[in-house]
């Protein structure tokens, strides 16, 4: 992260005096116990928050239809044509995200299935020459190379591309806006990055970047193209916005989870489990689409590689860690075994997200120091993988090859693939630690999780698998290159698991491959909390039916568990990165304090009249950062005087399009339709347009009028002020809202028609603690600290 700076506002109020706004400038506190960006002491604020591993200036999405005139008008007038071309580019997006996402995925496979092969192939070759200095020097070297063009094209040419991606993607579902996420920038460098991280042996995976590079082939599907070079077609622009644009990125969420573990309808779950806020059943079967299409993809090119023209890659590469082969037979004493993997996942799930918090704010400190700093710190991981990978198996000792094998089992096998690796040991022995170290991270799960292969592995060797991935998973993870933590946690948990099967040998008739996969799905619950989705996701990578009801069970048992110790892994980095996330559950405490009560914390009101002033507009433009007005207008009513009525809510974008377009008026009067129709269209209405330093307005046209009817939304959310927080977090979440407007529970003509708008940054826990300091302490209680 680069030293940047925060703001930091105190809203202070009296009973004597108005509420101010005073903003000071703190530097980034570098306290290992403070979060990575000190957070703004305010219910009203744009906070920075780290987008990969750049500083941004984070804002909230639009998610909510605005209905104002020109979209009521435009509702009105599309034809059934107009409105069946409409859902027919919908599906048409998201059959384009499935059959993109699928290419790009069987290309990365490719890709790393070839360069990591051939370099194994290489070392092999002086590994049975006995040279093994070369072999390690050979290795090393590639790695090196391979780790430092990942962090070079990420440090200097897309900062956001770096890490896993699915944080910054759920809070964009969530309605937080993450700038340069899906750019074409960041999408070309998340695919060499993670070609280069994954061939390089790193301990990461590409299952999350290619839920990232989904996302943006389906954000750059829907807006037309990068930002300097969009399509301007009439209806790819209808896609322009952010709801429509929510929808085509869950697409393309769900087609990346399903490319990197062939797992269709596990795809669909984990974007509706774990990356999607809002949700429906158009959306379901879109999502499901998109998963068929890149499945179709996938198996199209494994059929075509097959045949021997795609190099190396061929059977292996696309993540499918088959177990069918054996028979799945468990009676109710084997339910001891598994339950005590479903404890053990959940407590080591839940240290293992206590200590990589840890790291990840150490990590801070050192990528604090510029860009040469982040290249160092990935460089040395790169060395000590390398070395661990190579050095480790000298420890373990040979093992005889079992004669009683099946004849299609090569032992020992000198490839770059398969169980049995020769390593240094005589003919007719292998080195099992070489099997799992001395491959690709995907053969190597495939090993561990081999089935009929009882004495195969010895617990030596198992445990130091087991320890150098958990230093591995730790210390690689945070570091500037894309990664992904699916995998890392396999490996970790299939350890673990295959090492219970061996102790439980003589008492139970599950397989030790079993096993090992139920460690898997333990650690990945215990650290992720998802249950539904992972377990069918389980249930695709293996091709076992049986084994799902005690799958389930430890699946249950480890989350239950993971929970009482500390949030998901994607919460914390969420937390740490701070991206204002609004969680599905308010804080107890939320019950106890109204939205008036925040309302009355905020800075004053700025609202603007039905007919306003250019002059004053551009002035309430410039002093505020406020993203939506209230528009109110003051009538009179015979017998009861003057009255205010909410004529509803009108956007800063909406003002700014009007002030491009000089949409002004010489006298203070209301315009007719289709004045408005003549200059403005609902696509226009839909996008963004800049900021006001980019607009030019003389001192004649401050003196003129705009009608601000046509473009104010009249149909805003709206609470009574006695509402309680809880409640209002709740309606403003699930009903994806920007801007929430109270009013108030009596109404006359001394009292204001809006008592204030309500954002994410006021409802967020933090925040209102900050200006409500006496709920901190049932705050605390409650988090355990």
């Amino acid at each position: 992260m680069e030293k940047d700076s925060d703001q930091m506002a105190e809203t202070t109020t009296t009973t004597t005096e108005e509420q101010t706004n005073q903003q000071e400038r703190d530097p980034e506190c570098n306290s290992l116990h403070q979060p990575l960006l000190k957070r703004n002491r305010t219910l009203s604020s744009s906070p920075l928050a780290l987008v990969g591993t750049k500083v941004s200036y984070i804002e909230s999405l639009d998610y909510e239809i605005n209905e104002n005139d020109l979209f009521k008008h435009d509702w009105r007038t599309r034809s059934q044509a107009q409105v069946l071309q409409y859902v027919f580019l919908k599906w048409l997006l998201a059959f384009l995200v499935g059959l993109l996402t699928g290419v790009i995925a069987t290309l990365i496979n490719l890709a790393v299935e070839n360069i990591a092969g051939y370099k194994l192939l290489a070392v092999t070759h002086y590994i049975d020459r006995k040279r093994y200095m070369m072999g390690f020097f050979l290795m090393t070297g590639v790695n090196f190379v391979l780790t430092l063009m990942s962090t070079l094209l990420v440090v200097f040419f897309a900062p956001t591309a770096a890490g896993p991606g699915i944080p910054e993607i759920k809070a964009y579902l969530n309605g937080v806006d993450t700038p340069n996420m899906y750019g074409a920038s960041t999408m070309f460098v998340k695919i060499i990055g993670s070609i280069g991280a994954v061939a390089a042996g790193l301990d990461l995976g590409k299952e999350g970047p290619l839920v990232h590079i989904g996302a943006c082939i389906a954000s750059l599907l829907a807006q037309g193209g990068p930002d300097n070079h969009r399509i301007r077609w009439k209806w790819i622009r209808y896609f322009n916005n952010d709801r429509d644009r929510r929808d085509i990125i869950t697409c393309g969420a769900s087609s990346g989870v399903c490319a990197a573990f062939r797992s269709p309808v596990g795809g669909v779950l984990f974007a509706l489990e774990e990356v999607a806020t809002w949700w429906r059943s158009a959306l379901l079967w879109r999502t499901f689409f998109s998963t068929a299409v890149v499945v179709v993809v996938l198996r199209a090119f494994m059929e075509y590689c097959k045949s021997g023209e795609c190099g190396l890659f061929g059977e292996g590469g696309l993540i499918m860690f088959d177990v069918s082969g054996v028979s799945v037979n468990y009676h109710l004493v084997d339910l001891i075994p598994v339950t005590v993997i479903g404890i053990i996942g959940g407590v080591l799930g839940s240290l293992y997200n206590y200590v990589l918090h840890k790291v990840l704010r150490l990590y801070n400190l050192i990528n604090e120091k510029g860009k040469l700093a982040k290249i160092l710190l990935s460089l040395s991981v790169s060395l000590f993988t390398s070395a661990c990978l190579y050095g480790l198996p000298f420890l373990a000792s040979c093992t005889p090859c079992d004669p009683s094998a099946p004849l299609d089992t090569e032992c020992p096998s000198t490839g770059r693939m398969g169980n049995f690796k020769k390593f240094n040991c005589p003919k007719g022995h292998y080195n099992d630690l070489a099997t799992l170290l001395l491959t690709t991270n995907d053969d190597a799960v495939r090993n561990i999780f081999s089935t009929n292969t009882p004495s195969e592995y010895h617990v030596f060797s198992l445990f130091i698998f087991f320890i150098l991935y958990c230093i591995l998973g730790l210390f690689t993870f945070g570091i500037a290159v894309p990664s992904g933590l699916f995998l890392p946690i396999i490996l970790m948990g299939s350890a673990y698991g295959r090492l219970l099967g061996m102790a439980m040998g003589p008492y139970t008739t599950i397989d030790q491959g079993l096993f090992a996969v139920l460690g898997a799905a333990s650690l990945m619950a215990g650290s992720m909390r998802m249950t539904v989705s992972l377990c069918v996701i389980f249930l695709e990578l293996t091709n076992n039916l049986l084994l799902l009801p005690i799958t389930m069970l430890v699946l249950l048992i480890s989350k239950s568990v993971g929970d009482c110790f500390n949030p998901s892994i994607y919460e914390i980095i969420l937390e740490l990165k701070g991206l204002p996330f609004l969680e599905a559950h308010p804080e107890p405490w939320m019950r106890n304090i109204t939205v008036g009560e925040l309302a009355d914390v905020k800075p004053p009101l700025v609202t603007l009249s039905g007919i306003e002033k250019v002059g004053r507009i551009v002035e309430v433009l410039r002093n505020t950062t406020h993203n939506a007005f209230a528009v109110v207008d003051n009538t009179m009513v015979p017998t009861v005087g003057q009255m205010s009525e909410v004529h509803g809510l009108v956007l800063r974008a909406h003002l700014l399009l009007v002030l491009k377009k000089k949409w002004f008026l010489h006298e203070r009067r209301r315009t007719e339709e289709w004045e408005v129709r003549e200059k403005f269209t609902w696509v226009d209405v839909a996008e963004r347009w800049g900021t006001i330093e980019e607009v030019a307005v003389t001192n004649k046209e401050m003196e003129m009028y705009v009608d601000l009817h046509p473009l104010t939304n009249t149909t805003p959310y709206t609470v009574v002020e006695t509402m309680s927080v809880a409640k209002a977090l709740v309606q403003f979440r699930q009903v994806g809202l920007r801007h929430m407007l109270v009013l108030p529970k009596y109404h006359g003509p001394s009292v204001p028609p809006v008592v204030g708008i309500l954002t994410r940054q006021d409802l967020r826990a933090h925040n209102i603690l900050s200006a409500f300091p006496h709920l901190e302490k049932s705050y605390a209680s409650k988090k355990g600290r």
